[in-house]
């Protein structure tokens, strides 16, 4: 049940209060971010229901005393410093590249790279929860721990010359320790001693080693050059046996020329001869270039006289249709007198 203040009437100066009862508003599970204007703001009678009353124990509220309050120097450094910061930060976000502008009828949309997807939504699931609990109070220091104590407390009795005597009995303890340390520095030199020997009779197979690889590569290049100049012998003397066997078959194959082609020439230039391959010049140059001179002039001479000819017969048979028209005027109009 909820009681609202009646506003009180002008003129009376009494306090009136009614508490009726009315149904609950129907709110949403999230709060408007904006508050409707026209909502009727409710006057609430009773501070359980007053949103300015705090909730909860105030035993834990951390009140500053005047002195500790911070300095308004300090406080306008810490804002200048926070203005700084957020100057900077819209500097990076200015300078770092973005993606270019949508195109017409484009929007971005942000979108999720992640393995695992998770739901997007505008407005954050909230519920509010109260708990009433009392204050904590200070925790008493830890008492020091002392174990209990167990068994009996008994006493023994110890007469002069039960104890061993130190200088005594410390004599053999120092003959071993003493006699182990040179044992083991004996040790030591011996098998330094060794490993020098050791050492030395290794430089010594290295040396001879290497005398020995020495020795190896000279007869080794010795036989490589042996071996070289052995090729290069056999080569020089191959090639001295081809070039002898080719000049000799040269000789041979000229010798056999000379023989097959001594009785050749003179039968070759009779058949020649024989077929008129061999000719004289004058006669060849009068049967070549004066014959077709002659016969090209002789055809111009007698198309000259054929052509005058033809060109005769043309003016007689002209001249003769012209006097043949004549006559035949002077036949007609002898005709027509009579």
């Amino acid at each position: 049940m909820t009681s609202i203040l009646q506003p009180q009437k002008e003129g009376t100066g009494t306090y009136t209060f009614s508490s009726r009862p009315r149904a609950l508003q129907n709110r949403n599970k999230y709060r408007d971010p904006v508050p409707e204007q026209n909502e009727e703001q409710a006057q609430y009678g009773n501070i359980m229901y007053d949103r300015r009353v705090v909730r909860g124990n105030t035993y834990a509220q951390n009140i500053l005393p005047i002195s500790a309050q911070t300095d308004p120097i300090e406080i306008q450094r810490m804002q200048e410093a926070r203005r700084r910061a957020v100057a900077r930060k819209r500097a990076k976000e200015h300078l770092r590249p973005r993606t270019p502008e949508p195109v017409e009828g484009r929007k971005h949309i942000d979108v999720q790279t992640e393995l695992y997807l998770e739901e997007l939504s505008d407005r954050i699931e909230e519920s509010d929860v109260q708990c009433q609990t009392d204050a904590f109070l200070d925790r008493p220091a830890t008492p020091l721990f002392i174990p209990a104590k167990t068994g009996k407390d008994v006493a023994t009795q110890i007469l002069e010359g039960e104890l061993f005597d130190f200088d005594i009995e410390v004599n053999p303890i120092l003959e071993v320790l003493t006699g182990k340390t040179i044992e083991q520095a004996l040790l030591e030199v011996m098998e330094e001693e060794e490993l020098a020997s050791l050492r030395a009779q290794q430089r010594a197979f290295e040396e001879l080693r290497n005398a020995e690889l020495v020795e190896v590569q000279r007869l080794e290049e010795q036989e490589r050059r042996h071996r070289e100049e052995k090729e290069h012998r056999m080569k020089q003397q191959r090639e001295f046996l081809r070039l002898e066997k080719e000049s000799a078959k040269k000789i041979a194959a000229r010798a056999f020329a000379q023989h097959y082609l001594a009785d050749l020439l003179p039968s070759v230039y009779s058949s020649l001869q024989d077929n008129g391959y061999f000719y004289d010049s004058v006669e060849r140059d009068v049967e070549t270039e004066f014959m077709p001179w002659l016969m090209t002039e002789v055809e111009k001479t007698l198309d000259k006289r054929v052509f005058g000819r033809t060109m005769l017969d043309m003016l007689i048979r002209e001249v003769v249709n012209q006097r043949l028209d004549v006559f035949e005027k002077l036949e007609q109009n002898r005709h027509a007198s009579e």
